[in-house]
């Protein structure tokens, strides 16, 4: 009994002590929880200068064939550090942050269409010695994916498109609607409250996250402000639909039923597009699949990578 109690005692002192750092320190707390979420999933930091004065930082792990994963919208690379733990184990998993966000280069004169910012994303890969690959984007990343793959159709082996945008015939979405009565973005934050609330808006079913964690992770997307609203006109006025069109590459097209951000009916237009798509509509997920649900968001998409071998 008094082993059980000294245990207790243990990690009551670990808690208490954990928080008191938390909110003393949050900047370092951030890191260090970056840090042991990356290392859980084998990832490590790494970085590349790129001709152009485009500079991108990456996380690289895992061995296999290489998976390139593509960010959305005023996100960064960690929005696949979760998923990755699981998919490491079979991939080469390649976690870019794209140019304009995160860690990697701000060109403020620079183009952030999808076919340019897909262009990049292949002379990254080429620098790392890839030719052909897989690949995966959320959201914007998604459409940067679909432009990769019909640029250069004979590069891509196979996409994973979460909550993909760029099909802006579907139906209006929530985000949408807010923009056009209110004028406001709910995907940009000037302050800390508001990036709170974006985590809001684009997950129904978040993971907890402590507030001081948060707001530290604002501080990316405040200083990033005024470059993002020019990038999001820029994605939002660029359609992948005449180029997706007949695209033969094999095509897991996942999406969360209550996104707010993207109509889930995009997923079957999208699916009448590509006719070797199939389609997984995730039940009370919103706009980010991997991180709300990381397990069976991989499991899923190694199930549709079994059946692909299977095909050959």
């Amino acid at each position: 009994m008094r082993v059980v109690k000294a245990v207790l005692f243990f990690i009551v002192i670990c808690i208490i002590t954990s928080c008191g750092f938390l909110y003393l320190a949050p900047e370092k707390f951030t890191k260090m929880a970056l840090d042991a979420e990356r290392w859980r999933s084998d990832l490590e930091l790494k970085e590349i200068s790129l001709p152009g004065e485009l500079h991108y930082v990456y996380l690289e792990g895992g061995q296999g064939e290489p998976l390139i994963l593509l960010h959305g919208f005023g996100a960064n690379k960690d929005n696949f550090t979760r998923v990755a733990r699981f998919l490491t184990p079979h991939y080469r998993v390649i976690i870019p942050d794209h140019i304009g966000f995160g860690e990697s280069s701000h060109p403020q004169d620079a183009s952030y269409k999808a076919g340019v910012q897909a262009t990049r994303i292949r002379t990254l890969a080429k620098s790392l010695g890839i030719t052909k690959l897989h690949l995966g984007g959320s959201s914007m990343g998604g459409h940067i994916a679909m432009m990769y793959a019909a640029l250069y159709p004979d590069e891509v082996k196979s996409l994973w498109l979460l909550d993909p945008g760029g099909i802006w015939s579907a139906p209006p979405s929530e985000l949408r609607e807010i923009i056009v009565t209110t004028g406001k973005n709910p995907l940009l934050a000037k302050n800390e409250d508001e990036f709170a609330e974006i985590f809001k808006f684009t997950m129904a079913d978040h993971p907890f996250i402590p507030r001081a964690i948060l707001n530290v992770m604002a501080q990316e997307r405040i200083k990033n402000y005024e470059l993002e609203k020019r990038i999001f006109k820029e994605i939002t006025a660029d359609s992948a639909e005449n180029y997706v069109k007949n695209l033969k590459t094999p095509t897991l097209i996942v999406f969360g039923d209550q996104d707010r951000a993207i109509h889930p009916a995009t997923a079957d237009i999208l699916h009448k597009l590509m006719p070797h798509s199939e389609v997984i509509m995730m039940k009370g997920i919103g706009h980010l699949p991997m991180i709300e649900n990381p397990k069976q968001s991989a499991k899923d998409y190694l199930t549709f990578q079994e059946k692909l071998e299977k095909d050959k």
